[in-house]
């Protein structure tokens, strides 16, 4: 897999340095798909236990440390935010662009994955300002004028 492994003196796998960039663009990517329907979910003791799990795996493969290796030294070393935390702060992203770009319905505002545009909008002052949304403006008429001349001309 991409945990290093010592055997007999002999390195394999991929060094921890690496490890960092597969979890932080394929792993943690993966995880917070969709994380605006599922955001409420996450907030559960079991489902931060296991994505404490998936972290700390991903935790010891960067530092290269031992399976004995506490979690809270080994997130520390690396200073990689909780997935819980992740997952929380895409779906409100994603939430604040939708509801700013005027795609945002909700029947039921304080139930569901609804209620984080009501949570955005306790803690964060800056909700209500909107997005820079510049949208495109495509004009097919030509800007010149092609003359094509005789050969006496």
């Amino acid at each position: 897999m991409w945990v290093c492994r010592r055997a007999c003196g002999v390195t394999w796998g991929l060094r921890p340095k690496v490890v960092h960039w597969p979890y932080v663009a394929i792993i943690r990517l993966s995880v917070t798909f969709a994380s605006l329907v599922w955001w409420s979910g996450c907030q559960t003791a079991s489902a931060k236990r296991k994505l404490s799990r998936v972290q700390r795996l991903a935790c010891l493969a960067i530092t290269g440390a031992k399976r004995t290796t506490a979690t809270n030294a080994v997130v520390a070393l690396i200073c990689l935010p909780s997935l819980d935390l992740v997952v929380q702060s895409e779906a409100r992203s994603a939430a604040h662009k939708l509801w700013s770009l005027g795609c945002w319905s909700y029947l039921h505002p304080n139930r569901g994955h609804s209620c984080i545009l009501i949570l955005l909008q306790q803690s964060d002052p800056i909700f209500n300002m909107g997005v820079n949304d510049i949208s495109q403006v495509h004009n097919s008429e030509p800007q010149y004028r092609v003359t094509i001349l005789t050969r006496e001309d």
